[in-house]
């Protein structure tokens, strides 16, 4: 069996989970584990933040929540993004809490309530300017008098999503807030959503900056009545200006493999893909058997990618290939017997002596976000928990 795996930390997961909630208390946490738990295993990182102390989960697509259904999990899943007409079936029959915001939703939510003869929780969502999905402000009533019309349906939540939480110095999450609080008044004003229903808005970024004295009230405030908290629960920084806000929190994923043949590449040559990498000295190149088919990406040596090996950082070097990596090793030491042999291990993310890799680190050099690099861990990588 190939030697590369994810290594999943589910004690540190868990008590991320439980740091978290106490910085949402008293507002419920809300752990989302779209997207397979980010790339962590969704079952796995489900299970574990249940038991660090999040209340509810949080998928993307009906399928996700299903597949926590059929893997036993019970407490409250809630679907993000309106599911299509033709799944709500589903949605009703596995108990799953749906988004909705299209009267062709509402519509189709009802339908499938009434022919299971149930009464199905929704959330309402506002969209307050991140223009990706939700019902306008000025639309929001008129949805939220729909449901309340319905015998089958309850009203369970009004949530939105901020687009730039953290950017700490952006006016634009306290205009979100601000419009979503305008919403909030009115359905209150009008009775148009009898009975309580909880209101979120946070997600990690909005929670993590809230606890800072330089907050603003409505910041401070945004935690309401529940927390969705996706990147912070695996112990990374949804924003490099929230990294020092991350104590107490662990990463959650290691990535590791071992070196699978070791040779020497003479001055002159080059290698792999494109020969874009070529050595002025004879070099001991390591060849990793990881790829990107499995996340490493392919631009990462050509961009200053480094692993680490013999607890010291080698630079990847070349075009990564769809299976297989190549490591600059140095000059030749094979003579000593202390250079670098097949089967040593090889570290892409975590630690190794007193060496570190984060995700962070790995985003940076690739300008993307670190949701980027743990999500992109294929799933042909074995993911070893403990």
């Amino acid at each position: 069996m190939r030697p590369t795996s994810a290594v999943v930390d589910l004690e540190a997961l868990s008590a991320n989970a439980a740091e978290l909630a106490r910085r949402a208390a008293p507002a419920e946490l809300c752990a989302v584990v779209k997207a397979d738990g980010y790339g962590h295993g969704s079952v796995a990182a489900g299970r574990a933040a249940l038991a660090g102390g999040a209340g509810w989960l949080a998928v993307a697509l009906v399928e996700e929540g299903v597949e926590l259904r059929e893997a036993g999990v019970t407490a409250p899943i809630l679907l993000l993004s309106e599911p299509r007409p033709n799944e709500m079936v589903e949605v009703v029959a596995h108990g799953l809490r749906p988004s909705v915001y299209s009267p062709a939703g509402l519509a189709a939510a009802s339908a499938a309530a009434s022919a299971a003869a149930r009464r199905l929780p929704v959330h309402l969502k506002v969209d307050t300017g991140m223009n990706r999905v939700g019902a306008h402000p000025d639309d929001a009533l008129l949805l939220a008098r729909a449901v309340a019309a319905k015998d089958d349906l309850v009203l369970d939540g009004v949530w939105t999503h901020c687009a730039v939480a953290d950017e700490l110095d952006n006016p634009f999450t306290d205009e979100q807030l601000g419009r979503y609080e305008q919403v909030l008044g009115l359905l209150a004003s009008e009775g148009a959503a009898p009975g309580r229903f909880r209101r979120h808005a946070a997600n990690s970024a909005l929670l993590l900056s809230a606890g800072r004295p330089d907050a603003s009230p409505i910041r401070r405030r945004g935690r309401y009545d529940m927390v969705r908290v996706g990147i912070a629960l695996y112990g990374l920084s949804p924003g490099a200006g929230l990294a020092g806000d991350l104590a107490g929190l662990r990463p959650v994923m290691g990535l590791r493999t071992e070196v699978s043949y070791v040779k020497t590449v003479r001055a002159g040559e080059a290698v792999s893909y494109g020969l874009a990498h070529r050595f002025e000295s004879d070099r001991r190149v390591a060849t990793v058997p990881i790829g990107y088919a499995d996340g490493a990406r392919r631009d990462y040596g050509l961009r200053g990618g480094q692993v680490l090996i013999r607890g010291r950082r080698r630079a990847v070097v070349g075009s990564v290939t769809m299976d297989q990596l190549m490591v600059d090793c140095g000059a030749d030491e094979g003579a000593s017997g202390e250079g670098v042999a097949a089967g040593d291990e090889v570290v892409l993310i975590g630690e190794q002596g007193a060496e570190s890799i984060g995700a962070e680190e790995i985003a940076a050099r690739l300008g993307t976000i670190p949701y980027e690099v743990v999500c992109d861990v294929g799933r042909r990588v074995r993911r070893h928990y403990r």
